[in-house]
């Protein structure tokens, strides 16, 4: 069973974030695995274990993407595969999802994995948009896969406690929920296997693909912490009935 897992660099959680224009200061900030994507590699690595086949981790960026292809290489990815775009930042979910589509279908693959969401932008659009794009099934909020004879039953994380179990056929592109799995550290031998392991890099100009942007971020800002203090006058009946409108108006915690 070949298993396409899409990986996205992060800015790491501890890094002080500047804000530079329309995105932040990435000069001289850390970067990582974005988390829900290391739960849907970790996912691929034991349905590789389950069921055999070849692991690919597959990222899109600049040229320092490439530690976290390798670290996925570490943990027991078989190869890498590296869109190289110093520009990816600026691509819109859609635009990110043509690029990736048009470099996975030249792959061989029986799945295609991604986290739910990223930590930097949290959209969680690009799984369900890559499905469309390769003509695939495709499912959301995944907690557990069982496969056989070709097919899978899914359990998807609802609201409120609940859960659905449903079918999927293979080939398709599913959207793994975080906590789906306990993900492993790469280990001394893992990271010197690594080292060996084939890293493929695409130039994203080469594939051709048009990207216009459909959505672009105006502005990135700081909330600002304000106070503001306002007293409530009437009788203790007027007042309730007001503090009750302005929760639930004004501030929409009821």
């Amino acid at each position: 069973m070949d298993t396409i897992v899409c990986i996205k660099q992060v800015p790491a959680k501890d890094a002080p974030l500047a804000i530079a224009g329309n995105w932040i200061n990435e000069s001289d900030i850390g970067f990582e695995m974005n988390e829900p994507d290391s739960y849907a590699l970790e996912e691929a690595l034991q349905l590789k274990e389950k069921h055999g086949g070849k692991v690919v981790a597959l990222s899109l960026g600049p040229e320092c993407v490439k530690p976290t292809i390798h670290e996925a290489l570490a943990k027991g990815a078989d190869r890498g595969i590296h869109i190289a775009d110093d520009h990816f930042a600026q691509l819109d979910p859609l635009g990110a999802a043509k690029v990736l589509a048009a470099v996975i279908a030249k792959e061989k693959y029986d799945l295609v994995l991604t986290g739910l969401q990223s930590d930097d932008r949290g959209f969680g659009q690009t799984g369900v948009l890559l499905a469309g794009l390769l003509n695939l099934p495709h499912a959301t909020i995944i907690m557990q896969i069982d496969v056989q004879d070709g097919e899978m039953k899914l359990k998807r994380e609802l609201e409120a406690g609940w859960f659905q179990w449903i079918e999927c056929p293979l080939p398709a592109v599913l959207s793994i929920q975080s906590g789906i799995n306990k993900v492993r550290y790469a280990t001394m031998r893992g990271i010197i296997a690594a080292k060996k392991k084939q890293i493929l890099t695409v130039a994203k100009e080469s594939l051709g693909v048009t990207v216009e942007p459909t959505q672009k971020i105006e502005k990135i800002y700081v909330p600002t912490k304000t106070k503001k203090t306002e007293f409530l006058t009437g009788t203790p009946k007027e007042m309730a009935a007001k503090l009750v409108q302005k929760l639930k108006v004004e501030r929409r915690v009821i």
